[in-house]
């Protein structure tokens, strides 16, 4: 049988064991979770992608046609909550202009008046000089522009370019 004297020294070199194998696993968590100051100053290689994924979803790239030109306004369209979808925006660009960005209206009561429709949209200067979209070309010809103006004039005027089924 062990003694007294024994089993309180063992006792103290489990303590001691634990302790230093506490100590041991602390000191190498706080070194994988804190690293160096020269760790901190090189990006991994997946946080270098994440954040040029990150960049590109921000810079989408749309197709110089009317396509892109729909999508690209749908997208500032929606951030900036002005309603209208795909359907209803190509419907009116095909019965307005044929989806010709320089079509110009030399016949109606605006060109009558000095002031011609123009555009995607036909809008006159005027109008587009009243719901240009931050964000957007300040050209009246431009696609872009010209769709999401008319789309913010439709909304106001009408809900939404979705209810526009005729000149407007």
């Amino acid at each position: 049988m062990a003694t007294t004297k024994t089993l309180n020294r063992a006792a103290r070199f489990r303590k001691i064991s634990i302790a230093g194998i506490a100590t041991t696993g602390a000191m190498a968590a706080a070194l994988t979770v804190a690293p160096s100051a020269a760790h901190a100053a090189e990006p991994t290689k997946a946080s270098t992608a994440v954040t040029q994924a990150a960049k590109k979803a921000d810079k989408k790239s749309y197709a110089n046609n009317l396509d892109g030109w729909i999508r690209q306004s749908l997208d500032i369209m929606k951030s900036k909550g002005i309603p209208g979808s795909y359907e209803g925006l190509h419907r009116n660009i095909m019965r307005e202009s044929a989806g010709d960005p320089n079509a110009q209206n030399g016949w109606d009561v605006n060109a009558q008046n000095g002031t011609p429709s123009k555009g995607l949209l036909q809008v006159i200067q005027p109008t587009f000089d009243a719901y240009h979209v931050d964000g957007t070309a300040n050209s009246l010809t431009d696609p872009v522009a010209n769709i999401t103006a008319a789309a913010n004039y439709a909304a106001d005027k009408y809900g939404s370019i979705d209810n526009v089924d005729s000149a407007y």
